[in-house]
């Protein structure tokens, strides 16, 4: 409780720095993906997997970035030296192909802008399959991935589609979703009216 408590702190800490640190253009776009790397991080603390996800007790957290990577060493620092529930975190970076066993292997999956075309095909792919989409093009969570990052007024925030975290079988924190905008996913994946 007071574990959840204090990453709720984080998040909101998170946008707020967000807020002043967007503020000078010659370092907001390290500074956006510097918090965005830190939502990553605190996001995998508030999600449950099933025991499937893992083939092991000590299998790690893989974060996959698939698609030009923003982030640099940023999501390297974050992670660095870091365990959720015993697991190390590894980050490993992917490219666009219709092979499954790259996208299998990870455990949230951050879909990079340069992979807004590849969408639709991506989340067919991974919907049942319990991996943390992430991604940052408008309407990723629409369409059916679980978390969409944005930024709204100089700030970094979050929407969150339930449906497609429950087709996965992740268990997203109330804490977490009580600070997302809930995004409703229709049946051909896009967003309801």
């Amino acid at each position: 409780m007071r574990r959840s408590r204090l990453i709720v702190a984080v998040l909101l800490s998170l946008s707020l720095v967000a807020g002043a640190n967007a503020q000078s253009s010659a370092s907001a776009a390290t500074s956006e993906y510097l918090i965005k790397a830190g939502f990553i991080y605190n996001f995998a603390q508030l999600v449950q997997w099933p025991p499937a996800a893992f083939s092991q007790a000590d299998s790690p957290i893989v974060i996959g970035i698939l698609g030009t990577d923003p982030f640099g060493t940023s999501i390297d620092r974050v992670v660095e030296n870091k365990k959720l529930d015993g697991r190390n975190v590894v980050v490993k970076r992917l490219r666009w192909n219709r092979d499954l066993k790259d996208l299998t292997q990870c455990n949230i999956l951050f879909v990079s802008l340069s992979e807004r075309e590849h969408i639709s095909d991506l989340v067919n792919m991974v919907k049942w399959l319990p991996i943390l989409t992430i991604g940052e093009t408008p309407g990723f969570a629409a369409r059916g991935g679980i978390i969409n990052l944005t930024l709204e007024d100089n700030k970094v925030r979050f929407e969150v589609n339930i449906g497609a975290a429950k087709q996965a079988n992740l268990n997203i924190s109330s804490r977490l979703l009580a600070l997302a905008k809930i995004v409703p996913q229709g049946a051909d994946g896009k967003k309801s009216e």
